[in-house]
């Protein structure tokens, strides 16, 4: 497996890493993370030119990593060469479904399952309900495959988020890229770091991913009274306030943050689902366990690989905690490639959900304000 990136500027190819031999015009996969008004700028076409017998992937992110580095309005660009792994990739639409679980159900319907190890799930961040998004392509699947990746992000405006599969990228689309054989180990990990507060609360009114009333009154009522100063700047400040919520008939948890409030029917909605009968608690950030929980994060993914240091890692982290950390942002990602020895290349992007296991489970979940890491190997 060799992999390379490269800050994408002026239409040229700027490296900053790569691992094996440079096959920079003939790799299986390029991933480009980046700014959406950048990404906007006919990337695909400049990108195509430059990797023409490439699958290509473009998503854009609230924020952009590469190795160590933590990146702003920039395009990060990691190609992926396999020497025995083959991939399969497709892509839809929200438009031209009736809801999330359908677009789920077919993105994934023609695509070969046989020898199928890992899928790679990239997803808008801004119209698609992720929790419904997995349980689509589980139903076509099953539970047995490896799923991990994450939604696209639109920097702090949560306005509208842009993906693409060779061709150039707009609102509404999911990507799903296949990886095949018995080659291929991939490792994952995901891990928070939030501190909840407060009492335990029962979701007693919501409609999929709309909240609408916690132990019978008004959520979005309660959840201002909670943030206090905070509640002025809804819904950005939602991102520095997730809820934890474990599932009816679940022992696990996963955190939800805000992707808009409705106004007129004074609801909060979210990227995923918030069930009925769930409990949930408020959370608050810690900023010495948000960094603990990215290095706890690699130390799960790098379990998969026994002895071997991975030949990729992907980040994907969420928007809140890199709106906690500021300053310290460096530090998730210090950790991370400590834990990795420094001989681990890594790119990946600040998102609006990862999705990806509970440690050492198979089902995927999605989750937000996260560090979440997929780890591979080529053998």
């Amino acid at each position: 497996m060799k992999v390379s990136t490269y800050n994408f500027i002026d239409e040229k190819l700027i490296p900053i890493s790569n691992k094996g031999e440079r096959d920079d015009l003939n790799p299986n996969l390029v991933l480009v993370f980046g700014n959406k008004d950048l990404l906007l700028n006919s990337v695909y076409a400049k990108l195509s030119k430059l990797f023409p017998n490439s699958q290509i992937a473009i998503c854009s992110t609230a924020g952009e990593i590469s190795n160590i580095d933590v990146y702003d309005a920039s395009i990060i660009v990691t190609t992926l060469s396999f020497d025995k792994t083959k991939i399969q990739t497709n892509t839809e639409n929200i438009d031209n479904f009736s809801n999330s679980y359908e677009l789920g159900k077919n993105v994934v319907k023609n695509i070969s399952k046989e020898d199928l190890t890992y899928l790679l799930v990239l997803s808008c961040g801004s119209k698609v309900n992720g929790s419904e998004l997995l349980e689509g392509i589980e139903s076509e699947l099953g539970r047995e495959i490896l799923i991990t990746g994450g939604l696209a992000g639109d920097g702090p405006n949560f306005k509208s988020t842009i993906l693409s599969l060779n061709e150039e990228p707009r609102e509404g689309n999911v990507i799903i890229i296949g990886f095949y054989g018995k080659n291929l180990i991939v490792g994952h990990g995901s891990m928070g770091g939030w501190d909840v507060f407060g009492p335990e609360k029962i979701i007693t009114k919501s409609d999929r991913n709309e909240l609408i009333e916690i132990d019978g009154k008004n959520a979005l009522d309660m959840y201002r009274e909670y943030l206090g100063k905070y509640a002025k700047y809804l819904p950005s400040s939602a991102l520095l306030f997730p809820i934890s919520i474990i599932i009816e008939n679940s022992q696990n948890t996963v955190v939800r943050t805000i992707l808009s409030i409705d106004t007129e029917k004074n609801t909060m909605i979210f990227a995923g689902n918030v069930p009925e009968g769930s409990k949930i608690r408020f959370m608050k950030a810690n900023f010495d366990n948000i960094i603990d929980g990215a290095s706890l994060a690699a130390s799960n993914s790098l379990s998969y690989h026994k002895s071997l240091k991975p030949d990729y890692a992907l980040l994907i982290s969420c928007v809140g905690r890199k709106l906690i950390l500021e300053g310290r942002i460096d530090e998730e990602i210090e950790v991370i490639n400590e834990i990795f020895e420094n001989k681990t290349p890594m790119s990946g992007f600040y998102s609006y959900g990862e999705l990806s296991p509970f440690n050492k489970e198979i089902k995927c979940q999605l989750h937000n304000q996260t560090m979440t890491i997929t780890t591979f190997n080529e053998i």
